[in-house]
């Protein structure tokens, strides 16, 4: 099994989000909502944190905002838990917890860049989601112009130029355009449409402007510049090119692949392997 990163117990909502990330949360906003389809059955989020992008979701009949953190969970119950449209559920991206081709809709933004195994993460991405399913994926860009820049003058080392992955730190990679496209063609994924995102993440813009400006203006550009490919962030609309639609029950077995799942007083159960998936205080264990 493929390392994980974990934001357990982290100040990840009030560090990161609550002032000094305000446009890039704009940016990100404007292009789910231009890729993802506006209404549909069952979208599950996967790496939804505290759910941040959860307001997007408001003509969907159902939502699951899945984590690997707990803690996140509990944060994203504290906005969310009021709609009963929206369940919470911790489970790993390697081994989900949903029927194959169950889903309709699909939403990973801020997770890839953490993914040590991507051709496994999106070979499962794929087997969830049914065959005329949609789903926004984003990822971290190493050729964009800030790299560039930095190599061309020495200031950095590694080269944007380069198709294998970077890890900069430990579980955090920048991939290459060319190779995140072949790897989701190889997995079970056939490009929709990409967008380029977050071209005015520079210190001095955001200290210029204020967010919502720089937000209108990296719109007007996510279009065009999904043909360049030169900011930090990339989102790609794509659908799976080979799962079907299951219908039926939501979840699975994640430890043994069975289909069906037994609900129990405070659990599921897989009647295959024995295992037992607990949900405590409304949120489903699977990891």
């Amino acid at each position: 099994m493929a390392h994980v990163c974990d934001y357990e117990g982290s100040n990840y909502q009030r560090v990161f989000w609550t002032t000094e990330r305000r446009y890039e949360d704009l940016a990100e906003h404007r292009a789910v909502r231009k890729l993802l389809p506006p209404t549909g059955d069952l979208l599950v989020e996967i790496g939804a944190g505290f759910g941040r992008l959860a307001d997007l979701y408001d003509n969907y009949r159902q939502v699951i905002l899945l984590d690997y953190a707990e803690s996140m969970l509990q944060q994203a119950q504290k906005r969310w838990g009021h709609d009963p449209r929206f369940r919470f559920v911790q489970a790993d991206v390697y081994r989900l917890p949903f029927r194959t081709g169950r889903l309709d809709s699909l939403v990973m933004v801020r997770v890839m860049h953490h993914l040590k195994d991507v051709p496994t993460a999106l070979a499962e991405l794929s087997r969830v989601l049914r065959s005329d399913g949609c789903a926004v994926l984003e990822y971290a860009n190493k050729r964009n112009l800030k790299s560039i820049g930095r190599f061309l003058t020495h200031h950095q080392t590694w080269s944007p130029f380069e198709e294998p992955p970077y890890e900069f730190v430990p579980l955090n990679f920048d991939f290459h355009p060319r190779w995140m496209q072949r790897q989701l063609q190889e997995n079970g994924w056939q490009i929709q449409r990409q967008l380029a995102v977050s071209h005015f993440r520079w210190s001095l813009f955001k200290r210029l402007f204020p967010a919502e400006w720089l937000a209108w203006a990296d719109d007007k550009a996510q279009g065009i510049g999904g043909a360049w490919k030169l900011t930090p962030s990339l989102f790609v609309q794509a659908k799976p090119t080979h799962s079907v639609y299951e219908g039926g029950t939501i979840f699975r077995c994640p430890a043994c692949g069975y289909e069906t799942l037994s609900a129990g007083e405070g659990a599921l159960r897989c009647p295959r392997c024995g295992a037992v998936w607990p949900i405590v205080d409304g949120i489903y264990h699977f990891r």
